[in-house]
C-alpha cells in the first residue's frame, strides 16, 4: 500500500496528445502542490532532487531570487477566506530561507479586483520581507486597464520606466531578466496575448545580448500551451520564443494556473508556480478552471513558493519549489463545490437571463425578441465581465452574485466574451 501511494505521488510524463498539454520534449506535472524539488538547468536539460535532500542554497550559487505568484489579495471565497494569512505564511518561508534572496519576482494576480485597498494590503505585507519585489501584472491586476498597477510598479529595478502596459528588462549578475505582459488586449476565444508592439520591443531588447547570456523570462500566463481549452497559454508566444532560440540558457517562469508544471523544449525550460491563495484543478480534470476548495488543514499543502539559484559560469538555474506547510505533494484533490454540472440549472432560469458559471456563459446562444432585457449573473468565485465583440455593450467586472443588464432593442446577432478570460464566449440572437 505504501509503495502504491508513493507511486501515485510521482510526477507524470505525458506523451504528445491532441489536447495540447504536451508538445516536443516532455511535460512534468507535479500534481497541485508538488513535492519540494530542486530543478537544475544546463543547456536546456533539467534534472531534479528532492527538497528535503538539499535544504540549502545550491553550491557555488552566485545569487538567488524567489518567485511567488497569484496572491489574489481581496479574495474571500470558500477556497481560502484569508489569503493575507497564506501570503504571510509564504513570507515566513522566505524569511526562513538559509540565504537572503536578492529579490522577489511576483508573476501576477497580486490582487483580486485591482482595488487600491488590495494593492495597499499587498505592499504592506511584502515590505516585511526586507527584499525588493519585481512585478508583472495578471489579468486581475488590470481590471482598471492597469492604471493602479503602473502607478505603483511602473519603475524598473534599474530606475527606468516600464514600456507599454508594463513590459521591461534588466540585468542582474550576468543574467538578463525580461518581464512580459500577456494579460491585456485579449481577443475573444483566445488565450494570453503579447501583441505586435511588445514583440517588436522584445526582438530589439534581445538583439544586444550575447547568445551566451542566460535569460530569465517571466510573465503571468504560461508562454506555452499548457491547456488551450482553458485559455492556459499565449496565442503569440511562438514568435517571442523564436527570438530566444539562439540563447543557450532560457528559463521561463509563469503563474496563472496555480500549480507546478515543468517542460523542457530545446534550450528553454518552462516552470509554472503555485499560488499563495488557492489551488486550481489539473488540466482537464474538472469542467472548468477556478478556485478549488480543499479541507482547511490541507490548504497550505497546495500553496507555495519557488526559490531560484543561479550558478555563475555554468548557467545553471536551480528551482526549489516548496509548499507553505513543507508537506509532500498530495496525490488527490477535493473537487471544488463550484465545479458542478450546471446544464440543467441553465434551463430552469428565466429565459432572459444568462448564468456565468464554470467559466462559461449559459445558455448560448440565447434567442430573444427585440426589446428584451437580459440579465447576466456571475455564479463563479472568480470575477468575469460581459464584453460585446462589436463594442455595443460592456459590463463592469462582476464579482460573485453580481449582475449586469442590457436591453437588445434591435434585431441581430450579438457575440460577446469575457475580457478577463477570453476563452469564455457567448451570443445573443434578437429576432
Amino acid at each position: 500500500m505504501k509503495h502504491q501511494e508513493e507511486k501515485k505521488e510521482q510526477d507524470m510524463i505525458l506523451s504528445e496528445s491532441a489536447d495540447g498539454i504536451d508538445r516536443r520534449g516532455f511535460l512534468k506535472c507535479m500534481a497541485w502542490a508538488g513535492t519540494g524539488l530542486v530543478w537544475t538547468m544546463s543547456a536546456g536539460v533539467a534534472s531534479s532532487s528532492v527538497l528535503a535532500r538539499t535544504g540549502k542554497k545550491a553550491a557555488n550559487a552566485s545569487f538567488s531570487f524567489v518567485q511567488i505568484s497569484d496572491s489574489h489579495i481581496g479574495f474571500d471565497k470558500p477556497a481560502n477566506t484569508d489569503v493575507s494569512a497564506t501570503l504571510q505564511a509564504a513570507i515566513a518561508r522566505i524569511q526562513a530561507l538559509p540565504h537572503k534572496p536578492d529579490f522577489i519576482l511576483h508573476t501576477g494576480d497580486l490582487t483580486h479586483l485591482s482595488k487600491p485597498t488590495e494593492f495597499d494590503a499587498l505592499d504592506q505585507l511584502l515590505k516585511s520581507t526586507g527584499v525588493d519585489v519585481v512585478y508583472v501584472p495578471g489579468e486581475h491586476d488590470v481590471i482598471d486597464n492597469g492604471r493602479q498597477f503602473l502607478e505603483r510598479y511602473g519603475q524598473t529595478p534599474d530606475g527606468g520606466r516600464k514600456k507599454g502596459s508594463g513590459w521591461f528588462s534588466f540585468d542582474h549578475s550576468g543574467v538578463h531578466f525580461v518581464g512580459l505582459v500577456n494579460v491585456t488586449d485579449l481577443k475573444p476565444g483566445g488565450m494570453g496575448n503579447l501583441g505586435h508592439e511588445q514583440l517588436e520591443w522584445l526582438e530589439d531588447d534581445l538583439k544586444a545580448k550575447s547568445s551566451s547570456t542566460p535569460l530569465v523570462v517571466f510573465a503571468h500566463v504560461p508562454l506555452w500551451a499548457v491547456y488551450p481549452q482553458w485559455g492556459w497559454g499565449t496565442d503569440d508566444s511562438a514568435q517571442a520564443l523564436a527570438y530566444m532560440k539562439r540563447f543557450g540558457s532560457v528559463t521561463v517562469l509563469n503563474g496563472h494556473i496555480h500549480q507546478i508544471m515543468q517542460k523542457v523544449e530545446g534550450n528553454v525550460s518552462f516552470h509554472t508556480a503555485m499560488s499563495t491563495a488557492f489551488p486550481q484543478p489539473a488540466p482537464g480534470s474538472a469542467p472548468a478552471p477556478g478556485p478549488m476548495k480543499v479541507p482547511a488543514e490541507k490548504l497550505r499543502d497546495v500553496l507555495g513558493i519557488a526559490d531560484v539559484n543561479y550558478i555563475k559560469g555554468e548557467h545553471h538555474l536551480a528551482i526549489v519549489s516548496s509548499t507553505l506547510s513543507g508537506a509532500a505533494a498530495a496525490s488527490q484533490m477535493v473537487s471544488s463545490e463550484a465545479h458542478q454540472d450546471t446544464a440543467s440549472a441553465a434551463h430552469s432560469e428565466a429565459p432572459a437571463s444568462v448564468k456565468i458559471d464554470n467559466f462559461s456563459f449559459s445558455p448560448t446562444p440565447l434567442r430573444v425578441q427585440p426589446g428584451t432585457t437580459i440579465t447576466w449573473t456571475n455564479h463563479d468565485d472568480i470575477p468575469h465581465n460581459v464584453e460585446s465583440t462589436r463594442k455595443i455593450f460592456s459590463s463592469p467586472v462582476l464579482d460573485t452574485n453580481q449582475t449586469f443588464k442590457f436591453t437588445f432593442k434591435e434585431a441581430g446577432e450579438y457575440p460577446y466574451f469575457c475580457k478577463l478570460h477570453p476563452r469564455m464566449t457567448g451570443k445573443v440572437i434578437a429576432g
